[in-house]
This record gives structure tokens, sequence and C-alpha cells, in this order.
């Protein structure tokens, strides 16, 4: 019965992400100008694809394993509190980063992309990156600064964190740094603080921000439908969460 309960859960879980991604798919279509009786032969043309590659095939595991594995990651935490993989590298985060940060939540796309938004003075964000329930770190990317990510509302008893990411300087996106960076991230958390999960919320509903995710090892955990204000309309907040177990099965 415990695992008959344990599959329907698991099969719950399943149906809720694909109506996720099939909204997120309508809204994208829509917003590219695709009118509603075109939608239908969209949809047409996906079943074509779907026989003409005779199926779907998971392919999470085969492109982690050409992307990059825990073994690629140089560990200097010891010894001066960094890590690389490639040419991309976290370390603690300086006060002197605060300015381009100020810089990067100028733009309202990223700004309002947080859920809630992270404060916009530089005093404000000095205290907020200083409050003991977080854990900020810098991006590098061949030493140059590049973005922040870090753990929010830290919970050592439930061994759990938050994950916020921010690739801010725009000349930097395309490269894979937020990928790399995530990677560090996820094995500071798991294999330096030894903690269990990590989670993420997030307003951008979309098959290829939500397929991201999930090719880390991130599951749908819950949609919390117009959960947030952003720019005066209601949105979705979606909420993903990842297991030390599944973490290690995918990157070791």
């Amino acid at each position: 019965m415990e695992s008959q309960d344990s599959s329907t859960v698991v099969r719950q879980h399943h149906e809720q992400m694909l109506k996720l991604v099939a909204k997120g798919f309508y809204n994208e279509l829509i917003n590219y100008g695709v009118n509603k009786p075109e939608i239908v032969t969209v949809a047409g043309h996906l079943l074509d694809n779907l026989l003409h590659q005779g199926g779907l095939s998971d392919k999470k595991s085969e492109y982690y394993n050409l992307l990059f594995r825990i073994k690629d990651i140089h560990d200097e935490w010891s010894e001066r509190k960094r890590l690389t993989v490639h040419q991309v590298s976290l370390a603690p985060l300086d006060a002197s980063l605060t300015p381009a940060i100020v810089l990067w939540l100028k733009d309202p796309f990223v700004r309002e992309s947080f859920v809630p938004t992270f404060p916009t003075s530089q005093r404000d964000l000095d205290d907020y990156f200083r409050n003991p329930t977080r854990q900020y770190f810098g991006i590098f990317y061949q030493d140059e600064p590049t973005g922040i990510i870090g753990a929010e509302n830290i919970d050592r008893g439930a061994a759990k964190v938050e994950m916020r990411k921010l690739v801010g300087n725009p000349a930097m996106h395309g490269k894979g740094i937020g990928k790399q960076a995530t990677l560090l991230f996820l094995y500071y958390v798991f294999e330096i603080l030894k903690l269990q999960k990590v989670y993420l919320h997030s307003t951008d509903i979309n098959i290829r921000n939500i397929n991201l995710n999930n090719k880390f090892g991130f599951e749908l955990e819950g949609v919390f439908f117009e959960d947030a204000m952003v720019q005066g309309k209601k949105v979705d907040i979606v909420r993903m969460g990842l297991r030390m177990s599944v973490w290690r099965e995918l990157f070791s």
C-alpha cells in the first residue's frame, strides 16, 4: 500500500509538471503572436515530430555526463575559500562588488525576476548580505566578476537552503556561466555544508527555465498561483527542490 501511495504522489507531481509546461508553452506562443486557431496547428506539428523521432528519451544523465561532473571541480575551499570549474569560480561575496550589483538590479527585468526583490540601494544591499540567515558568493568568469549566487533562509535544523542566482553582466550571458556557477554552489551546499536539500522559487514559468532546473535534478514541488505582484500583474510562483541523493546520482 505504501509503495502504491508513493507511486500515486509521483504521478500527480508529473501531471502537475506537464500542465505547467503546457501553460508556459501556450503563453509563449501567444507572446510570439501565434493566434489561438494556429495553436491547434502547432499541436499537430508537435505530434508529427514525436512520431518522426520515434518517441521520447530521457537525456538528463547523458546531458550532464557530457557537460561536467563533481570530479571536474577544483576545490580550494579549505585553503583560499574558492571553488572552480572550467573558467568559472565562486568566492565569498565581498562588499566591493555591491556597486556592480546595484547597477545590475537597475534593469527592471532582472530586478523583478526575484520574489521578494533584492534591495536596490548600496547600503541596504550591504545590510541584506550581512544577514546571518544568508550566505552569498561572487561569480567570476576568468577572474572577472559577473554575478552572484547564494543561500537564503539557511535552515540547518531541516538541512535545507533556498538558492538565488544572478548573472548580471550582460556581456557574459550565453556562455554557460550560470550553469557552472549552479554546479559549484550545489557542490558547496551538499559536499561542504553537508545539507540535504536545495530549493528555489521562480516567476519565470517557461519550458526553458523548468527544463534547465530539471536537468540539474530539481523536481517540481508546487505551483503558487497568482502569488506575487510583478509590474502590476499577479504572477504564478513555481517551487522546485533538489535532494542530495539525486545530486550525487547525477553528478558522481
